[in-house]
């Protein structure tokens, strides 16, 4: 395919421009470690919110989701739509416990939460293992995405891909700090979302494909085309649905679906004016990422299979593209060979968007836990806010090298979704509960975390003549047991440090409290779920159906509302 020099100028706009931005707020965000990694503590909600959306709007997602629509169908998506239950109950319970703790990380919570040194060796303990670990599994999927469409669209080695993509990224990252990363964001998810659309409706105008209704008429897609699998079948409705709903939600520890709120999630929140901007951010990352951008992405898929029916199809048109990665995922970017020029810059500047905008985020999250709970907490506990700073900028720079180098050994978006999943299987309970049973214990965490990490590396190393879905079940099962046990055959938490962190969340902790989030957050799940099968049944043409469905949305969001407009708020001063 040829680029042309305008392809080429809207793709270098994108990464440049956000160059630009970070360049331009490196001074406001030098200032402090807080502004560095929380921006000051005093952002809205609609810029925290959006910041969420683009963060998981990362250049990965699209492969993954054609993946699952190719090899299991629309309804293959419930592993990980099922994590909106998740993602309510963090924005309605959980949101206003993180903004009222007023940490710098999440991973402070263990020194507040527990006592002694075993609080300190976890704080430092997951800080490297979610900061290094997991954030470098995270960024090394995304980065994947980005060699597969640097070698589908542009023939570009994957070596090639991460030096420029993670070179200018990290660059833009360093500079900008979180700061950088929410402003450009806005920018980013917009160029995201209409690259969607775009690919979207140039997939339905393929030739092959001809349109919406013969799409949906195609023999290929017809079996692809429900939103909830086969009920007839256990062999398909428990893995693709049962499973999710029943345990994986609650069970898995997901980045950016974390049970009671961690990670960049809780980064934002924490950077929150206050606990209601914090619930109302969390409500609409929740609303967009599950409801709002999906079908785009989903229409590319099942136009794929259409025109590359597949893996053999998909090889023949991309001769140019390493066998290793030649995967279903590989579909998504195959199906933007066909934009014209102009479009096709667009859309691969709106991949470059997604890319920048997840990868900046991990940057900042990852550097802010190796330097706030590993540096200043047990290597110079007196740093200032410039070594701090400093520090964080070069943290940002290892973490993509390490990123890259882990990109380079993986094959497809499926690939590192799953593993992601089975390292955190077990882990997510403890999280809901740790707020409420005051038994939990440092050590109840560290025994999750590393009978989580054996089982899942045990389960896939050795054949026990498991499916997937079997061995995620006992992954959940065994590391559940172990860490209760251990919590009960522990000591309990120093009572002091527990009657002050009790002390401190009392407001939201309250049974009432808390049964009224959990109805609230019922309502958002019933809402998000509403307008997303809705979309879908629009767009599938049934009328009646999406008619309703809106309604019960409509309804929902007046309850969402309202019980946003009742979260009680500490007041702090204005941002300087």
């Amino acid at each position: 395919m040829h680029l042309t020099a305008l392809d080429w100028a809207i793709v270098a706009l994108v990464l440049f421009g956000n160059l630009a931005v970070g360049l331009y707020v490196t001074k406001r965000a030098s200032a402090s470690s807080a502004s560095f990694f929380l921006g000051g503590r005093h952002m809205p909600w609609w810029l925290l919110g959006t910041s969420m959306v683009a963060t998981t709007f990362a250049a990965d997602t699209p492969n993954l989701v054609t993946g699952l629509v190719r090899t299991g169908g629309v309804a293959a998506n419930w592993a990980w739509w099922c994590f909106l239950l998740t993602g309510m109950l963090t924005a309605f319970v959980y949101a206003k416990l993180w903004r009222r703790l007023g940490v710098t990380t999440d991973n402070e919570f263990y020194e507040r939460r527990y006592s002694g040194k075993p609080a300190a060796f976890l704080r430092g303990f997951r800080a490297v293992y979610l900061g290094i670990f997991f954030n470098v599994l995270i960024m090394g999927n995304v980065t994947l995405a980005a060699i597969k469409y640097g070698a589908v669209l542009f023939n570009v080695s994957p070596v090639m891909v991460v030096v420029i993509a993670g070179g200018v990224t990290v660059a833009f990252s360093a500079a900008g700090g979180l700061l950088g990363v929410l402003v450009t964001d806005m920018v980013l998810f917009v160029i995201a979302m209409a690259g969607a659309i775009i690919a979207a409706l140039y997939a339905l105008d393929h030739p092959s494909v001809g349109g919406l209704d013969a799409l949906l008429a195609h023999a290929n897609v017809a079996d692809k085309l429900p939103m909830v699998p086969d009920m007839s079948d256990p062999a398909v409705y428990v893995p693709l649905l049962v499973i999710p709903l029943a345990v994986q939600w609650w069970a898995s520890w997901y980045p950016g679906s974390e049970p009671g709120g961690g990670g960049y999630v809780a980064q934002r929140m924490l950077a929150a004016k206050n606990e209601r901007h914090a619930v109302a951010a969390t409500v609409f990352f929740n609303l967009a990422h599950y409801a709002l951008r999906p079908w785009p992405w989903i229409i590319v898929a099942l136009a794929s299979l259409v025109v590359f029916p597949d893996i053999a199809s998909l090889k023949a048109a991309l001769p140019q593209v390493p066998e290793n990665i030649l995967t279903d995922d590989l579909a998504y970017p195959a199906m933007l060979t066909f934009l014209p020029a102009g479009l096709l810059g667009l859309v691969m500047a709106s991949i470059v968007a997604a890319y920048v905008s997840t990868i900046s985020t991990s940057l900042n999250w990852g550097a802010s836990y190796v330097v706030n709970d590993v540096y200043v907490r047990f290597m110079k506990p007196d740093a200032t806010d410039k070594q701090q700073v400093m520090a964080g900028r070069v943290v940002t720079v290892l973490l993509m090298v390490l990123a890259g180098l882990f990109a380079l050994t993986l094959e497809s978006a499926n690939q590192g979704f799953n593993l992601l999943l089975s390292v955190g299987a077990g882990t997510g309970l403890l999280f809901i509960l740790r707020w409420f049973w005051s038994r939990i214990n440092a050590w109840s965490e560290v025994a999750a975390m590393v009978i989580s990490f054996a089982v899942s590396i045990l389960l896939d190393r050795i054949d026990f003549g498991l499916a997937s879905h079997e061995k995620f079940v006992a992954a959940v099962a065994i590391t559940t047991a172990g860490w209760v046990i251990v919590t009960l055959l522990t000591p309990k938490t120093d009572a002091a440090k527990l009657s002050a962190f009790k002390a401190e969340t009392a407001a939201f902790t309250e049974p009432g409290v808390v049964g009224s989030g959990v109805r609230a957050a019922a309502w958002g799940v019933a809402g998000v779920y509403a307008l997303l099968f809705g979309l879908g049944q629009l767009l599938y043409g049934n009328l009646t159906a999406a008619a309703l469905l809106l309604f019960v949305f409509t309804l929902a969001t007046a309850r969402v509302l309202g019980a946003i407009k009742r979260v009680p708020v500490t007041e702090e001063p204005s941002a300087p």
